[in-house]
C-alpha cells in the first residue's frame, strides 16, 4: 500500500510522540502535535481531524504497514507503546524487502565494471551485505573503513542540498592556524572525500579565488539570503586530477616525480598506485623505479614518509631535500638524550 507524504509526516510524529514517555499523550495532545508537524513541513494549516489521527493509530497498529505498532491506552485517555524500546523505525525489513533489495543490489552489480559507476562498487557490497545479514540473522561479514567520532560529517547533507539547489550558505568555521572563529557566505560546489575525511570546494564573496574547507573545521552552518555565486572558473572534474590529496597551490606546475620502491613495496604499489598517473619506468634487481606526474603538496609527502626506508625519491631535487630534511627531524625525536 503507498503511502503519500503527508500520512508518512503524521505517522512519524505519533511515532515521536509514542517514544516520548516523559510526557503523557491525549488523543487531542496526539492532534496537535501531528497538525504542528504538517504545518512545518508541508504548510498545511487547517490540521488534521480527530478521525484522520485515530484511523492512522489503527493502521500503525495493523500489519498492512508492517509496523504492528504496540499502541495501547492508559486510564482509557493516554496514549504510549507497551515497549518503550518500540519505533517504527526500528521494524525489520520483511522477507519481500529483501527480495526486492537482492534484485536491485543485482541490477547495480551489472555497471560495477564501467568506468563512470566504479563508485557502485562499495554500494553495491553494502546492499548485498546489509541483505545477507537481515536474511540469515547473522553478524556483518563486510567491516567498512569508518570513523563515528570524525567531526563534520552531519554537515554534509546540507551543503549538498545548497550545491543542488544552489544555495548560499553561512559557515562559521576555524582553520588549524586560526585563533579565532569566523563567519562568512560560501558558495558550495563540489564535496570532496580523502581518507575518510570530508571537504568542501567553493569561493567566498570577499575572495576571488576558489576555496577549500575541511568540514571538521566548521562550528556551525545554514542558508543565507545572499545571492548564489555560480561556478563559472572552476574545472570541477578535473580540479584534483594532478594532486595525492587535496592541497593545491594554484600556479604551481606539476613535476615528474621518479621513486625507487624496494622488492617487500613494490608489489603493494603496483597494485594499489599512489597516482593515477603513476607509471612503472624500470625493473631492477632490487626493486622498481616508478614515475608520478603530479604537483609536490603535503599529501605527497606524507605518502612517501609512509612507506619508510622501502621507498626512496630519485628526483626532482627539491622534493629530494625536503624529504631528506624530514627524515632527519624524525630521526632527531628518537636519538638519546
Amino acid at each position: 500500500m503507498p503511502i503519500n507524504r503527508n500520512a508518512l509526516i503524521r505517522y512519524q510524529t505519533l511515532d515521536k510522540c509514542l517514544q516520548n514517555r516523559y510526557r503523557q499523550w491525549t488523543l487531542e495532545d496526539l492532534i496537535e502535535a501531528v497538525s504542528e508537524a504538517l504545518y512545518e513541513y508541508e504548510g498545511i494549516e487547517q490540521g488534521v481531524s480527530k478521525r484522520t489521527i485515530q484511523a492512522d493509530i489503527q493502521m500503525m497498529r495493523s500489519e498492512k504497514l508492517g509496523y504492528n505498532a504496540p499502541i495501547v491506552v492508559i486510564d482509557k485517555k493516554y496514549y504510549t507503546y507497551e515497549d518503550p524500546k518500540y519505533s517504527i523505525t526500528n521494524i525489520p525489513l520483511t522477507d519481500s524487502d529483501l527480495n526486492k533489495l537482492k534484485e536491485v543490489a543485482g541490477i547495480l552489480k551489472q555497471f560495477k565494471g564501467f568506468a563512470h559507476f566504479k563508485d557502485l562498487t562499495g554500494m553495491v557490497q553494502r546492499l548485498e551485505d546489509k541483505v545477507y545479514t537481515a536474511k540469515n540473522h547473522q553478524t556483518s561479514v563486510i567491516d567498512f573503513e569508518k570513523n563515528e567520532n570524525l567531526k563534520g560529517l552531519e554537515y554534509i547533507a546540507g551543503i549538498y542540498e545548497a550545491i543542488l539547489q544552489k544555495k548560499t550558505l553561512k559557515i562559521t568555521y576555524q582553520s588549524f592556524r586560526a585563533t579565532q572563529a569566523q563567519t562568512f557566505d560560501f558558495h558550495a560546489y563540489l564535496l570532496k572525500e580523502y581518507r575518510n575525511r570530508w571537504f568542501v570546494l567553493g569561493r567566498r564573496d570577499l575572495f576571488q579565488g576558489d576555496t577549500l574547507l575541511a568540514l571538521d573545521r566548521i562550528g556551525n552552518i545554514e542558508f543565507s539570503e545572499s545571492q548564489y555565486l555560480d561556478n563559472q572558473t572552476i574545472d570541477l572534474n578535473n580540479y584534483f586530477k594532478n594532486i595525492v590529496g587535496v592541497t593545491i597551490h594554484g600556479d604551481q606546475s606539476t613535476e615528474k616525480i621518479l621513486l625507487w620502491v624496494n622488492l617487500h613495496s613494490a608489489p603493494y604499489v603496483l597494485t594499489k598506485p599512489i597516482h593515477h598517473s603513476q607509471q612503472l619506468v624500470e625493473n631492477l634487481p632490487d626493486g622498481i623505479i616508478i614515475s608520478l606526474e603530479v604537483q609536490i603538496n603535503f599529501e605527497l609527502e606524507r605518502e612517501i614518509l609512509g612507506f619508510g626506508e622501502t621507498i626512496r625519491v630519485i628526483a626532482p631535487e627539491n622534493l629530494k631535500r625536503r624529504i631528506h630534511y624530514k627524515i632527519l627531524k624524525m630521526s632527531e625525536l628518537y636519538q638519546a638524550d
